[in-house]
């Protein structure tokens, strides 16, 4: 069928999801295992993994080929376009939650704890102040500044969000060179960020005894930049397909939804992190 037919595009009956409930449930019992401490817990868990990553190569490659077979319409390419505007929505409730038990503890549950008769006869040398471990927990620790590697970093994303619009620019203008070399750029810059995120970790746990553990802040922090590592991880990981893709001579200047989508993806990563630099490292 071709792309500029009127008929809406229905994909053949599909074995795919069937592969990706199989790796959920394997990757689902694996931590409940491994949390249970279950020998075999760690293995399910990877099982399930391995199960997934086969399932995403096998379902994403079906529809790039359907793509490049010409079979989507602009009604198909609408589907996508909204498709993909739910999911960073529900990325963005995801971080809004995080954020907001960072504002919770910081605004309302350390400064109640600190204050009242009860907070002084359970805790009477606590400190409400920000950052803290919290009351009861006696571990001391450095808070993570902003400026050095998370100034970095900040400067490093904004970059990669400069790089990859010059990417979609030379992809407009159907100029290859410029958009292989605009990937390039953007997948060095993501790469040299989680380097450096790394890096940090390794020094917060050894120099300044900063880690999950260490109550409100130590939670907050890694769970925030954790999760936001693991997001640069994924956008990093589909810059490198879309790059591949580009390659093999794959995306028009009127027909790229799946280079956009990413690069919708990458900058979303981008406000997030201004977000984290602010209010997690900043102030």
């Amino acid at each position: 069928m071709s792309s500029q037919a009127g008929r809406y595009y229905i994909p053949d009956p599909s074995h795919w999801p069937i592969f990706g409930s199989i790796a959920l449930l394997l990757m689902a019992f694996g931590a409940t295992m491994w949390f249970n401490l279950v020998a075999a817990g760690p293995w399910v868990l990877a099982a399930g993994l391995a199960v997934l990553v086969y399932m995403l190569f096998g379902w994403f490659g079906t529809v790039v080929r359907e793509s490049e077979g010409g079979r989507y319409n602009r009604q198909v390419d609408v589907s996508f376009r909204w498709g993909m505007s739910w999911f960073i929505f529900s990325e963005v409730m995801f971080f809004a939650a995080f954020f907001g038990a960072l504002f919770y503890m910081r605004a309302l549950a350390v400064p109640g704890l600190g204050s009242g008769e009860t907070a002084l006869q359970l805790w009477p040398s606590f400190k409400p102040g920000w950052p803290v471990a919290g009351p009861g927990i006696e571990s001391t620790f450095t808070p993570m500044g902003a400026w050095g590697i998370p100034a970095i970093n900040t400067l490093i994303l904004l970059s990669s969000g400069a790089t990859v619009t010059w990417a979609h620019w030379g992809l407009k203008k159907n100029n290859r060179g410029q958009l292989v070399l605009g990937l390039l750029l953007t997948i060095a810059l993501g790469m040299l960020f989680l380097g450096l995120q790394a890096y940090e970790y390794h020094h917060a746990y050894t120099e300044y005894n900063l880690k999950l553990t260490t109550g409100a802040y130590g939670a907050t922090f890694f769970m925030l930049t954790g999760f936001h590592g693991f997001h640069v991880t994924l956008g990093t990981i589909m810059l490198i397909v879309i790059f591949v893709r580009a390659l093999k001579g794959h995306f028009t200047p009127d027909h790229h939804f799946g280079f956009e989508a990413v690069s919708w993806y990458w900058h979303f990563v981008d406000v997030v992190w201004l977000l984290l630099f602010v209010l997690v490292y900043w102030l």
